[in-house]
This record gives structure tokens, sequence and C-alpha cells, in this order.
């Protein structure tokens, strides 16, 4: 900040500001860091991101905070980010990740009247997958600490409170299926459908996943790999379903319009199961989907968290205070059971993308980012 004298003096340099650029446990902030970069276009998170290793480390203006990241999240979408399909102006290179928690290490002066330096902090802005992020002071989340935990309610969360509140018009006795229930949002819908007194379906890939369904409130988990789905669905529930939390597409999502009730409502969260083709996309039996519709005065939503962030807040205080008082499960998947191991460093980003594509997470997929040596942190 610069604060200038009377005309024809001197500049005088406002030395309180330097105070909002100390690193909270008094060692410096190092000048680089590392990032991930997409350097291409590509559905192939190895083909279009890059590891870069000497990166400026960002200065926070007036009104952000400098955020030293402690875990990141991975999402289905990131590799729809470097594919370029979010924002088709794009052009490579770009920073990447959606959503991190961490601690402020420096904050412009603006900034300073609401958040302190050593914080801890989450957010969701494009980015995160770096040592350090520059977060707008607007949209920082305080929280009580940096614990995994809470970094799976930024997207994963309100992504099924949001959705489930403002288009699944739940109510007790209503029967919600939840595809890829035991996944980073899936467990959240199946909670939140289960303290609004709904009787939940939810579709899973192994016994692990239906015992874990099981231990959060799911009435009926089906591990797809041992039950039909569509035969369980038919014989177990004649009537149909009421809701339905779709994340999968194709062949699951066309199962789902079937399985509708009269009046029923399917949300589109996402079709994971096409984010690695080149057109991003699942097929479908879309030339029938009006008949099934008409036919049962069924309803198909599409929700994308970005056209709800006038709601985002109060959506994250919710469910921050469901945590809290312990009636939220915030299930955190480490990579412990991963190939390779725990996933730890940005490098292991690559790894935790390509164990999502695999389907064996339960939970929100989280990667750890260690202290820096060269910043004695």
């Amino acid at each position: 900040m610069l604060r200038l004298a009377a005309a024809g003096a001197r500049a005088i340099v406002d030395m309180s500001y330097a105070r909002h650029f100390l690193d909270f446990q008094g060692s410096a902030i190092p000048r680089t860091m590392q990032k991930l970069v997409v350097t291409r276009l590509s559905p192939n998170f190895h083909e279009a991101v890059t590891l870069r290793r000497d990166c400026p480390v960002p200065l926070p203006g007036d009104g952000d905070l400098l955020v030293r990241n402690r875990f990141v999240g991975i999402n289905a979408s990131d590799i729809n980010y470097s594919a370029g399909r979010y924002d088709p102006s794009a052009k490579p290179p770009f920073d990447i990740g959606f959503e991190g928690i961490g601690e402020v290490v420096a904050l412009g002066l603006s900034a300073s009247a609401r958040y302190t330096v050593g914080q801890a902090v989450a957010y969701m802005t494009p980015g995160s997958f770096a040592e350090y992020t520059v977060v707008p002071a607007s949209i920082a989340i305080p929280v009580p600490s940096v614990k995994p935990e809470y970094l799976t309610m930024l997207i994963s969360g309100t992504t099924a409170y949001l959705s489930l509140e403002e288009l699944g018009e739940l109510s007790e006795g209503k029967k919600v299926l939840v595809t890829a229930a035991a996944g980073g949002t899936g467990q959240f819908a199946v909670q939140l459908s289960t303290i609004a007194k709904c009787h939940v379906i939810g579709t899973c890939s192994s016994d692990e996943k239906a015992a874990f369904l099981r231990s959060i409130g799911c009435d009926r988990p089906i591990n797809y790999r041992t039950e039909p789905v569509e035969t369980v669905l038919k014989q177990e529930y004649p009537e149909g379903v009421d809701v339905v939390y779709e994340c999968v597409g194709g062949a699951m999502f066309d199962l789902a319009v079937n399985a509708l009730a009269t009046k029923g409502r399917l949300i589109v969260i996402g079709f994971i199961s096409g984010y690695q083709s080149p057109t991003g996309l699942s097929p479908v039996k879309a030339g029938v989907l009006p008949a099934k519709l008409l036919k049962k005065s069924a309803s198909l939503r599409g929700f994308f968290l970005n056209h709800y962030f006038s709601k985002y807040q109060a959506a994250m205080e919710r469910l921050l205070d469901l945590y809290t008082r312990g009636d939220l499960v915030c299930e955190v998947d480490l990579g412990h059971l991963a190939p390779n191991g725990r996933f730890i460093g940005l490098e292991s980003v690559f790894q935790a993308v390509d164990y999502m594509y695999t389907g064996k997470n339960i939970g929100k997929l989280v990667v750890e980012l260690p202290h820096s040596v060269s910043s004695k942190l």
C-alpha cells in the first residue's frame, strides 16, 4: 500500500501493511512453488496436465488471502475442466483444481478485517492444485481446523444439499434412488435423504461399499456386480421411486428413467461414465425419453452448482452444523487402499484421478499436501 503526501513531496510507504505478508510461524514464504497446470486440452488427465515446480508464489491483493493448501479435493469433473468443456474459450496454460483447505499465510489489508494469519479456511475456486492459492476473502469459508472432512462439503456436500433442497421435493416416506451412492457426493445424498425420513436405495460396486452405505443409513444398498439393479427395482419397488439422484449416466440413466414412479423426479448431477470419452457424454436412449416422461408425468432436472451460488453459504452453514452435531458422516478416502498407497503431494493427484475412475473409492477422494521443507514449515 502506497500513500502519497502533498503534491511534490516524496512518497511515503505505509509499513503497517507489511505485517500482513508475514508467514504465520515466522518463517519466510518461499518465492517459488509447485502447481498443476493444464498445458493441453484433453479428457486424459495425464496428457492434459503438467506439474510445474518453479512457479512464483502469488501475492494476495487488498481483498485476498494467500492460503497454503493442506488438502485438495478430487472431482470427477476435473477431467472436464482439463478438456476445456466448462469454458470453451479457455486456452492453455491455465490452473486446475476446484477446492482446497489450508491456513492463511498472508492477506491484504481489507481482508485482514475478517481474517488473520494462521486461520484455517476452506474455499472453492479454480487453482487449488498448488502449494499456495490466492483466494478472495469474500468466498473463503472459515473452518474450525484443517481437517479433510470439511473439504468434502465444499462441492460434494453442497451439490447434494442444494439439488435435493431445490429440485428433489423430499418428504417423509418418499423413495429415493442414489446412484454411485458410496462416492464423494452420493454419501451426502444418502444421508440428507435419510434425514428427510425418506426410504433410500443406493447403487454401488462392492460389498465393502454396501456395508458403508448401511452404516450411513441407506435402507437398500444394491451391489450391481452381484445383483441386477433393474431386477431389484422391479421386484422390490414395483410402483417406482419418487426421486433419483443420478451421477453415472449411460445405461444407469436409462434404468433410472424406467424406475421412476408417477410424478417422479430425476436429477442429473453428472454422467461420470462418459467423462473420459472424446465427447464427455454417455449414450442414452433419448429418442424415447419424452414419451416415458409424459407417460408418468415425470420430470428430468439438471443441476449445476455454479447456478446456485446465491444459496451456497447457507448450504455450507447447514452442513457444518450437521457435522458438528454428529448427524453427518463426511467420509474421506486418502488412498490407503490405492495401488501406490496414500495420496501425498501434488504428483499424486494424477494417481488419485486414476483411482476415481476405477470406481474403488469410498467417500470423497482427497490429496494431502505435506509441509514444504524449503519453507521450514
